[in-house]
Parts: structure tokens; sequence; C-alpha cells
């Protein structure tokens, strides 16, 4: 039950970003479009931010919280801190020498990620490298962050580093709104925004550890016994957390060869992903994976086994209507979200085409936020990376494969490949971590599957048919204003969750399905 408490406190604090994150992109939408100067921007933040989900709260979190965990449960309060101090003191040196190399070669930097507006020689590379420069340092600011934020998670205070990501929406809009019309080239307001995000998400991580007494006091420590295992730890880590975030930004590298407002398109439809796979898929991942590692520390395997039986239980649950809804409102919701003034319903209409792609993946993308900490854990890193190569040269050929595809057929909008093929990928993942997790007797799944994935197929289809009958012309969603949009949106959604939730009951699940495995 406990586990579930938790899942719910970050899943409210994430909701609490996510929303804000709306109306980020809203305001981007109304204010900028979709355009090459949108581009620039959305890659310019996608190489820090790449770096972000793969290093800070990928690898390095992965690595950190299960060692932190072990040395937290052998009670030596001396030794848990001279850890922290080790290791921020090595991160952040680390991170400077990264930063100053990325500021000082924006454009070297820019060009492996975007090939397409460098051969071409279109303005938008070098408005992008300008950019970069200031959002760069985001990576070292946000990677002390997730430090802070491992540390807190370690001893169950998940509130704090979950609101902190509702920093950097706040600062967005506040740049977008106040400062992009005091500047030539008003896209640049958002990388300074960036930048000031950075900075106030790690100031906001200082109170809450400073009530712990576990303040970092950073001291290089290349040679300390912690670091060289967290070290060792990250290298195959970086491997398996990094599979989602490559194969996303390879959209975007073909995106560059693309017309201009593929990268936009595929940002904007990302973004509505990011809001159940932030909600839950990381809520969960997050909550889990300290949780995960005590059982492991205690050598309880039973308990360790029930708690991602629990985890996957309720992924299935959440997951599967989270999916269709987003893919049979894609529309709808881009047309309420951002269809004003800059951004035109042929946006709506490609964006609408890579999120309903995207959204066909969203249960494969959150079952490895699951099962991925089922090794982690244990500090068994070799599997997933394994795994994580299978699954990106997957993506690889893929992409190329529908892209082509797609290009050949003369289809409307060849950016729905890179989308469709991110999925897949996602599905090959997940499988093989699945079997992975039970080849090695760590998993075995608890009684009572049949009726919740017979429960919550029937329950789905309830949904999707309610939703269908409710849904009206898309000229009428068009010709809308925005409060009419947003009722309605609103209307459709509670609708369709609560036509849901009745089935669940009719189809006999009940709270214990729930609350089993979460303690």
């Amino acid at each position: 039950m406990q586990l579930l408490k938790s899942t719910a406190k970050v899943g409210t604090a994430t909701i609490t970003s996510r929303i804000l994150g709306f109306i980020r992109d809203m305001v981007f939408a109304r204010y900028f479009g979709a355009s090459s100067e949108t581009d620039a921007f959305f890659l310019a933040f996608k190489i820090p931010n790449f770096m972000r989900r793969l290093f800070a709260e990928g690898s390095f979190s992965l690595a950190f919280v299960p060692v932190l965990s072990e040395v937290r449960a052998s009670g030596d309060r001396r030794a848990l801190r001279d850890l922290i101090d080790h290791v921020s003191g090595t991160l952040a040196g680390i991170l400077l020498v990264l930063t100053a190399f990325g500021v000082l070669a924006a454009p070297l930097v820019l060009s492996i990620f975007a090939p397409g507006w460098l051969i071409e020689g279109r303005p938008e590379f070098w408005l992008s490298a300008d950019m970069l420069r200031i959002t760069f340092p985001y990576i070292l600011l946000i990677s002390l962050t997730a430090l802070a934020g491992g540390i807190l998670n370690t001893f169950d205070r998940f509130l704090v580093p979950a609101l902190t990501p509702a920093l950097l929406n706040i600062s967005l809009i506040t740049a977008a709104v106040l400062l992009s019309g005091r500047m030539d080239v008003p896209v640049k307001a958002l990388a300074w925004g960036v930048l000031v995000a950075g900075i106030a998400q790690l100031l906001v991580q200082v109170p809450a550890l400073m009530r712990l007494g576990l303040m970092p006091r950073p001291r290089w420590g290349w040679r300390h016994s912690g670091v060289r295992k967290i070290l060792k730890l990250m290298i195959p880590t970086l491997i398996g957390s990094s599979v989602a975030q490559v194969n996303l930004l390879l959209d975007v590298v073909i995106a560059t060869f693309l017309v201009s407002g593929s990268v936009s398109w595929l940002y904007y439809s990302d973004r509505l992903l990011e809001f159940p796979l932030g909600v839950f898929g990381v809520a969960l991942s997050t909550v889990i994976l300290p949780n995960l590692s005590r059982k492991f520390a205690r050598q309880d395997p039973h308990a360790f086994s029930a708690t991602l039986d629990w985890a996957l239980r309720l992924a299935v649950i959440i997951t599967l209507p989270a999916a269709l809804g987003l893919a049979v409102l894609s529309t709808p919701i881009l047309i309420t979200l951002f269809q004003y003034q800059a951004f035109q319903m042929s946006d709506v209409e490609m964006s609408a085409l890579s999120l309903s792609a995207y959204a066909a993946g969203l249960p494969a993308f959150i079952a490895v936020k699951v099962l991925a900490p089922g090794f982690y854990a244990r500090q068994d890193t070799k599997t997933p990376v394994k795994i994580a190569i299978i699954a990106m040269v997957s993506n690889m050929a893929l992409n190329f494969i529908f892209v082509g595809v797609l290009l050949a057929l003369a289809f409307k909008g060849p950016h729905t490949g890179l989308a469709l093929a991110s999925s897949v990928a996602a599905y090959i993942n997940a499988g093989l971590l699945y079997r992975g997790l039970r080849n090695q007797a760590v998993y075995q799944p608890e009684p009572g599957w049949g009726r919740v994935v017979l429960a919550v197929v029937a329950a789905c289809a309830a949904m999707v048919a309610v939703i269908w009958w409710q849904f009206g012309e898309i000229g009428h969603w068009a010709d809308a204003s925005a409060v009419e949009r947003s009722m309605r949106l609103a209307w459709l959604i509670a609708v369709g969750a609560a036509v849901y939730g009745i089935a669940l009951v009719a189809g006999g699940l009940r709270k214990h399905h729930l609350e089993k495995g979460a303690s």
C-alpha cells in the first residue's frame, strides 16, 4: 500500500508539472507556431535535454540509487556522507569539462544531431548553434539536481524532486511571454529560459537536503570505492537507459532531412506522449527502484517479484486506455491545445499522425520503465545492455524502412514512420526485458492476471465505443472557441474515464488488484 501512495504522490506532483508543460506548449504554439525558427530552438533544447535523460535521469540515477541504498542499509552514516560528498565532487568536475566543451564547440556538437541542416546550408543550423551555447550548461545544472533528487528519493522524499520539473515550464512560459518581444530573434528568449530554469531547479533541492543533514560537500573522488562502483555500473546502464532517448534523437536527425516543420511536429506529438509517460511511467519507476534495491539488499526475492508484478499490473490497467485515448483523440487534443494563431490546421494534421504512432507504443515505453529497474536494482547491468543494443539497432533499421516506404508511397507525413519505428523498438525492448527477468527466475507472475487482462480489454473497448459515439465532426472542433474546445475535450475524457472505470468494476476488478504487492 505504501508504494501505491508514494506513486500517487509522485504522479500528482508530476501532473502539476505536465499541466504546466501543456500551458508551455500552448504558449509556444501561439507565439512561435511550427517553423524553421522553432525547429532551431527545439533542437538546441533537445540536445541538453537528451543528455539529461541519458545521464542524469538515466545511467547516473540507475547506478547511484542502488549503491546509495546499499550504503544506507548498512547503517553507517559517516560512510553515507562520504559517498555523497565524493560523488557530487566527481560528477561536478566531469560535467564542468563537458559543459565547457559543449559551449565552445556548439556548431560541432550540432552537426552530429542536425547533419541535414548543415549539408543543405539551412539558416536554422546557425541559429540553433547560437542557442545551444546558452542551453548547454543545463546538463550540468540538471545533473546535479538529479544527484540531489536521488538522495531524496532514497530516503523516500519524493515530492520535491517530482515538483522540480515544473520550474522549467514556469521559466519557459515567462520567457516566451515577457522576454521574446524584446529580442531581435524572439525564439532566443526560450534558450535563456532554459538556463534560468536549470539554476532554479538546483537551488530548490537545497532546503530538503539540509533538513536531512545530507547537503553535499563536493570532493573529487575518482578513486573512491563508491564512486568507482557507480562509474562501473554507469557504463552499461548508459547504453541500457539510452535506447528510448537515442531512438527519439535519431528521429530528429532524420527529420532534418524532411520538410521544414517535421522537427516541430514530432516535438508536439512527443510532448503529448510525455504526459502519461511522465505522470505514470516516470513516477512508477522512481518509486520502485529504491524499493526494489532495498528488497534485494534484504535478500527477499519473493517481495522483489511481488513488487514487479504489482507495477506491471498497474501499468496494464492504466496505460492501455491511455494509449487508446491518446490515439483516438489525437486531433481534438492538438486542436484544443495548440491550434491558435501561428499553429495551423495543417500542423495539427501532421502532428496527429506522429502522435497516433507514438501512442501505439505507450504501453511498451512504460513497461520498459517498470522492467528495467528489476535488473538495475540487483546491479545486473549486462543483460539490459544486450537488450538495449538489439532494440537500438532495430529502431535504426525500422526508421529507414518505414520512412522510405512512406516516401515511396508519397504519404503526406513521412515523419510518422519515425514515431512508428520508435514504438516498435520499444516493444522489442520491453519483450526482451520481460523474458530476461523470467529466465533469471527473478520475476514470477502472481495469480489473477487473466482476469485483469480480460477486464482491461473489455473496458477499453467500451471506452473507445463511447468516445467515438460522442466525438463529432473535426470541422466543428476547428470552428469552436477555445472554451468550447476545452469543455468538449474535458467531457470526452471524463466520459471515457467513467465508462472505463465502471467497465473494470463490472469485469471483476477490485481494490485488492491495485494494492497486492504494493508495500
